[in-house]
């Protein structure tokens, strides 16, 4: 194996990295703030995708951005469809049991299949990849693709971005406030509801962007959200549930130990990151980045 294919498999397994961190950061905020193990969050990645093909079938003219515009409408579109979901049925789960908020989302992931299936067929879609993308960057004699690239730089971006409005911004405190203490958060005036709301939208706007951006890699099919979102909880549970930077370094991890695991495991890609995953969950059962819960 020379060093251009170990190259190109390290950035293969960061590029898939990018895509699952924008997937599981959402689903961690969500349970780090609502405390909601949301298993429908996989759909929202699904429909991201969806609206985006469809976005791009209505632009009957190309222009350079119609790609970037459908990728911003579609997030758009499922943080709005998030936020009324959160609203009308969520809202009613925050004091259940967690096995009732699985069946619950469990069902939404049927309700949403159906209605992705009903609306846009089985048959499989694609985007085309944007025309300012298009070619790749030599580097150690591996061709990068530009849009990997694009999508290994958006993920850190996009981390920072939240990071700084939990940790530097007012909203940022309030969030914080109410994933401590709902209650006296209320007491103090604070509308927790429309904070709930809130961080729902965007956790479903992040799923949402993910899904939009990967139409021009991956195809459009039915049951992609089932797949996303058991790789997703891998993420999750490696970093360690509500940790947003574990989410983070676990999904680097994750990556390149599928994109290796694969070398060394043909026949079984997913072998090496459950057991990865299994041995976390014996020395450390909160995950590498999160706390035990008391």
């Amino acid at each position: 194996m020379s060093a251009s294919f170990l190259f190109s498999q390290f950035m293969g397994g960061l590029t898939a990295a990018m895509f699952l961190f924008l997937i599981a950061s959402g689903l961690s905020l969500i349970f780090g703030v609502l405390r909601v193990l949301n298993f429908a969050h996989g759909s929202f990645y699904m429909l991201g995708a969806y609206i985006a093909w469809q976005i791009v079938q209505w632009v009957t003219v190309s222009f350079p951005g119609h790609f970037w515009l459908a990728a911003l409408g579609a997030a758009l579109g499922v943080a709005i469809l998030g936020g009324v979901i959160e609203r009308c049925l969520f809202r009613f789960l925050y004091d259940r049991a967690e096995l009732y908020q699985l069946l619950f989302t469990y069902a939404l992931v049927l309700i949403l299949g159906d209605a992705a299936k009903f609306a846009w067929g089985t048959q499989q879609l694609s985007v085309s990849r944007p025309e300012i993308m298009n070619g790749g960057l030599q580097v150690l004699g591996a061709t990068v693709p530009y849009y990997n690239l694009f999508i290994i730089l958006i993920g850190p971006a996009i981390a920072l971005a939240v990071w700084l409005m939990l940790t530097r911004s007012p909203v940022g405190r309030l969030v914080r406030a109410a994933a401590l203490d709902r209650e006296m958060l209320s007491a103090l005036g604070a509308n927790v509801g429309w904070i709930y709301t809130g961080m729902f939208m965007l956790s479903a706007l992040l799923a949402g962007l993910a899904g939009a951006l990967v139409t021009p890699i991956q195809s459009i099919v039915p049951g992609m959200d089932v797949e996303i979102i058991v790789q997703a909880f891998i993420v999750v549970v490696i970093g360690g549930l509500g940790s947003f930077w574990g989410t983070f370094w676990g999904s680097m991890l994750y990556g390149q130990v599928l994109s290796f695991g694969i070398l060394i495991f043909p026949g079984f890609s997913l072998f090496s990151v459950f057991a990865l995953m299994a041995v976390i969950l014996i020395i450390r059962p909160w995950g590498l980045f999160g706390r035990p819960i008391r």
